[in-house]
């Protein structure tokens, strides 16, 4: 077995952007990595590419290293892979497949179209796991591919979530067809995918693919893959598969429900040894479990059991898994997740106000549950991303500013990841909008669950959006970002750099940059003249002086800022000054709790809920007592006749 080369820290490596000069051009050119070489046969080259989206000056947000690599991607280059395998064109013509990832590949359509042509090979342009977001810059690209004769399917979570909730073609798909783009909606499993490239080869392909309406089985289908070269161009060199897929919550702002069914599918223990050997193999120690909710997975103790077997082989992976704020209720989940190798939950928190979760539909959150739910996990060296929503109806200024601050002092989280409530098109949200004629932002590019795409009733669109920073600059402070730490060393986590690096990712490089979450990444790289079809060509005398003095500027901030919390956790961990630390958020919970705590008394429609829950574990406690008083009168009885 191959040993994994040590990885390094980008903690202390600065997120900025460049221009294109040769270097970077060398670096993220990905025309070269499509072999185009003689063959004896006729070549047909797939040609698999995930979009990125345009930032808010209509520049790609392409990136040395991206944030995170797509599992939608994954699973298409398994399935092309397959495909070509199987040679189902003939033997006569060989299939070739590259894959590309926007957020860290730059490719030349008109470069590498002219490739093709002077060999004389054919391709087809798949662009894959389209989100809403990334559909106005997916068409741009598109479009040059078709300019070029070459052909284009493109599907994803926009596709499909229109067609799955709206049931029709809205006026941007449309459009793209009647730019030449062929629509795929659903899974591409089950021999679906063979009959786009079929008609592609043939110069027959549809205007569009419909399989949304049906899922298929995930058993015995091609494991998710991506080329090794491409994951480790990521942040983290963190590989990806999708177990399962379906949730059986009805969330309403979720298009994940309408897409991938309400019904759990799995894959076997087997597709998940296969993928963990080949990761481990390649160098590679962290894998990303893409599902929605890996604890509603019917299948999710044999697959943390095979991990765990695996682990005594010496393969011992690292995962970052999704889950509910249930999760901790199932019997065994958290002390397999983490014997399996779970150091990362991604928990679904979206809210600490009842009326809030009332109305998107996410009943299952009890947010009495909350500090008893994250103690849990944190029994062990966890590290806990909360996703956290606001914008909701009944939110002001004050009351969503109010809530960070109790979360701050109350719960036990190490990163927020603060998102907008955006109606996603293949949402029910969105669809109810859409229904009432109400005013949705009209650029998809802006919904990335990071811009205000609606009207807010209590709040004005300059408010709204200063709200949405102001949430990001409480939580991220330089004095809360060291609290986590301490609270992490002493709860016995030793991931000094790991919880460091995180706290600078989201808390300095968001607010140097302005791109939040996943759309981060490594050294920015901007192309000049790949602006969002409308917006000018900047002057070059005008462009790189900036794009230089951005760099020099995001460095200095970025280093400076990842280089003092790293020396705060370093130092903490030297001088054990951690020892000992207690505060609201890691003190065990008691009843008391539900009557002193901000989180219980002054956030909206939680006060019946610690009403509610007081009431049921004096209950819990009274029946105890008359358990062990009616065991003692038993023995008393005993004792006498005896």
């Amino acid at each position: 077995m191959n040993t994994p080369a040590k990885k390094k820290h980008y903690w202390n490596s600065a997120q900025f952007k460049v221009s294109n000069t040769a270097w970077w051009r060398n670096t993220l050119n990905a025309n070269s990595r499509v072999d185009v070489s003689d063959s004896a046969r006729q070549v047909f080259h797939l040609l698999l590419i995930k979009p990125t989206r345009y930032d808010d000056e209509g520049y790609p947000i392409q990136w040395v290293r991206s944030a995170i690599p797509s599992n939608s991607l994954a699973c298409l280059n398994g399935i092309a892979l397959d495909v070509a395998a199987r040679r189902i064109l003939g033997d006569d013509v060989e299939i070739r497949v590259s894959t590309f990832d926007e957020a860290c590949d730059v490719i030349k359509v008109d470069a590498l179209a002219a490739t093709l042509r002077s060999k004389g090979q054919r391709a087809l342009v798949c662009m894959a796991g389209v989100q809403t977001n990334q559909f106005p810059r997916a068409v741009d690209v598109a479009k040059r591919f078709v300019k070029q004769g070459l052909p284009v399917c493109l599907g994803g979570f926009h596709v499909s979530g229109v067609l799955s909730v709206i049931g029709r073609l809205t006026d941007e798909l449309v459009a793209a067809q009647q730019a030449g783009i062929s629509l795929f909606a659903g899974e591409a499993e089950s021999g679906r995918f063979d009959v786009v490239v079929k008609d592609a080869w043939n110069q027959q392909l549809q205007p569009l693919y419909d399989y949304q309406k049906d899922m298929v089985s995930l058993e015995n289908q091609p494991q998710p893959v991506l080329p090794t070269a491409l994951v480790k161009r990521n942040f983290g060199s963190i590989s990806t598969i999708d177990l399962g897929r379906g949730c059986p919550f009805q969330c309403s702002f979720c298009c994940i429900i309408n897409v991938q069914g309400r019904t759990s599918r799995s894959r076997s223990a087997d597709d998940l040894e296969a993928l963990a050997r080949q990761a481990w193999a390649a160098g590679l120690e962290k894998i990303f479990i893409t599902d929605d909710d890996f604890a509603r997975n019917k299948n999710w103790e044999e697959l943390f059991d095979r991990l765990i077997l695996l682990r005594q082989e010496g393969i011992k992976l690292r995962l970052l898994i999704q889950i509910d704020t249930q999760a901790h209720k199932i019997p065994n989940f958290i002390d397999k997740a983490v014997a399996a190798g779970v150091d990362n939950v991604f928990i679904g928190l979206e809210n600490i106000n009842a009326d809030n979760l009332k109305s998107i539909q996410k009943r299952q959150n009890k947010i009495t549950d909350y500090r008893n739910m994250l103690l849990q996990w944190k029994r062990y060296p966890v590290v806990i991303w909360g996703a956290y929503i606001v914008g909701f109806p009944n939110d002001t200024y004050e009351s969503v500013v109010r809530d960070i601050e109790i979360i701050k002092r109350e719960l036990p989280i190490d990163i927020l990841n603060p998102s907008i409530l955006t109606p996603l098109p293949g949402s029910m949200d969105h669809k109810h909008m859409l229904e009432n004629g109400e005013w949705m932002d009209p650029d998809l590019n802006r919904y990335d669950l990071s811009h205000r795409v609606t009207h807010h009733a209590r709040m004005s669109d300059d408010e709204f959006d200063r709200m949405y920073k102001a949430v990001w600059d409480t939580y991220y402070t330089r004095d809360h970002m060291r609290t986590v730490i301490r609270r992490a060393f002493a709860l016995g986590s030793n991931k000094k750099y790991t919880l460091s690096g995180l706290l600078t990712a989201f808390g300095t490089i968001t607010k140097v940059t302005g791109i939040r979450s996943y759309d981060m990444g490594f050294i920015r790289y901007v192309a000049r003249k790949e602006r969002r079809e409308g917006l000018p060509i900047e002057n070059p005398l005008i462009f790189y002086p900036k794009m230089y003095w951005r760099l020099l500027k995001s460095a200095l901030i970025i280093s400076r800022a990842a280089t003092s919390l790293a020396g705060d956790a370093r130092r903490m961990w030297q001088s054990r000054s951690f020892e000992g630390y207690k505060d609201e958020a890691i003190t065990p919970v008691t009843l008391d709790d539900y009557e002193t705590m901000d989180m219980y008394q002054n956030t909206r429609g939680v006060k019946e809920q610690a009403e509610k829950a007081v009431a049921k574990q004096v209950a819990k406690e009274r029946r105890e007592e008359a358990k062990a008083s009616e065991a003692e009168k038993e023995n008393n009885v005993f004792f006498k006749e005896a």
